[in-house]
């Protein structure tokens, strides 16, 4: 009989995966189809366009309607740089905590929901359980749409969906969503002493996200909506991360590269949003322009996440809250595949186990007391299937 692996042990072996979001995922791919294929169990994999990396989703019960999707990502974010005091390959216990990359974001679920698979194969279910893992989550929820359409075209369709993300197992039932975009500034480079006939693309760019901070000062003064009150902040937010670019301190530079998204609460139209942030680049594009003809803004789409909407009545959060007992309002201003979930017509909650506050930090952990939390859910869930 094959070896039924414990929550810990199937854990401590999908950590010992390294798959950042740049890399490969198809070793761990490899192992989980293995693994399933081991119990009587049938995977199916959903390639991305380069075939370096794949999800994985299955089924177990009957072939009806109306079952659990157990959601979870199999990417993490790189650790360069990050002082580790342990290998982040390694699940490491001490202190009441498993420390290791994705124990909290969100390989710790993943082996929970592998687990819960398996068991569901071997004790028998009235209501079907699947589960689904992603790639390129942490680069924009990119790999989830295209997964969600081959589940749909190749399993029967289930009544509620439960991402794992990390929550302290409670039923968050409404996630802010939000769109991000790469914005290249090519400008005319002249030399410092007469800027005024040059234009500068990092000056231009600093046109856009100051706009951007006074967009933010103007949003949080309003009154919010009673949807965006159960949020922090309470109000759709713009943001840049990353800036790169210039020649020289006595060059207008002629290449300036950043970044600048919003996160959206879910009422909030993102059509209109990414429209704001169009109009503003066009503006800034036409004074360029007015200076030199070949100066210009190029703007490249790097993600779209929906938000959850709270459900009336939903499946997913009756389900969790039977389960849990909890019975208080959740809402997270982080996006996950939940929002995709539903916006393909499923019934969605996010709850998983650990603390958002430990992802992608250095020395990730998640406490032993949540881990064995998420697999006592698991078990109540298998009870109630």
């Amino acid at each position: 009989m094959a070896t039924r692996l414990s929550p810990l042990d199937l854990m401590t072996k999908l950590i010992s995966f390294p798959t950042v979001s740049r890399d490969t995922n198809l070793p761990l791919v490899d192992w989980v189809e293995e693994y399933l294929d081991s119990h009587g169990i049938a995977a199916h994999r959903f390639y991305n366009e380069d075939r370096d990396k794949a999800a994985i989703f299955a089924h177990v019960g009957p072939e009806i309607e109306g079952g659990v999707v157990l959601s979870g990502h199999t990417d993490v974010v790189p650790v360069d740089g990050q002082p580790w005091t342990t290998d982040p390959w390694t699940v490491a216990e001490r202190d009441g905590k498993y420390f290791g990359r994705g124990t909290c974001d969100m390989k710790g679920f993943d082996a929970l929901s592998l687990w819960a698979l398996v068991e569901a194969k071997y004790r028998g279910i009235d209501r079907p359980l699947q589960i689904a893992l992603s790639f390129d989550e942490e680069v924009g929820c990119t790999g989830a749409p295209p997964m969600i359409e081959r589940i749909l075209q190749t399993l029967p369709q289930a009544g509620a969906v439960i991402v794992g993300e990390p929550s302290m197992m409670q039923a968050v039932t409404g996630h802010k969503g939000g769109q991000g975009f790469w914005i290249d500034v090519w400008g005319f480079e002249v030399h410092s002493s007469i800027a005024y006939r040059g234009v500068s693309a990092i000056m231009e760019a600093a046109k856009i996200i100051n706009w951007a901070n006074e967009v933010n000062a103007e949003e949080a003064a309003k009154t919010p909506s009673a949807m965006a009150a159960l949020f922090d902040p309470p109000y759709t937010t713009l943001h840049t991360g990353l800036i790169e670019g210039g020649t020289a301190a006595n060059i207008t530079a002629k290449h300036c590269r950043f970044d600048l998204g919003f996160r959206a609460v879910p009422t909030d139209d993102h059509a209109v949003w990414r429209q704001r942030i169009f109009d503003k680049i066009a503006e800034v594009e036409a004074g360029m322009k007015a200076v030199h003809p070949d100066a210009r803004i190029d703007v490249d789409t790097r993600f779209g996440v929906p938000g959850l909407k709270p459900e009336e009545q939903g499946d997913a959060e009756a389900l969790v809250r039977a389960i849990t007992g909890d019975n208080a309002t959740h809402v997270v201003s982080y996006g996950t595949e939940a929002g995709q979930f539903q916006e393909r017509g499923y019934s969605a909650v996010v709850c998983g186990p650990g603390d958002i506050a430990q992802a992608h930090q250095p020395d990730e952990f998640i406490t032993v007391e949540q881990f064995n939390a998420g697999h006592d859910f698991m078990k109540r869930l298998l009870e109630r299937l």
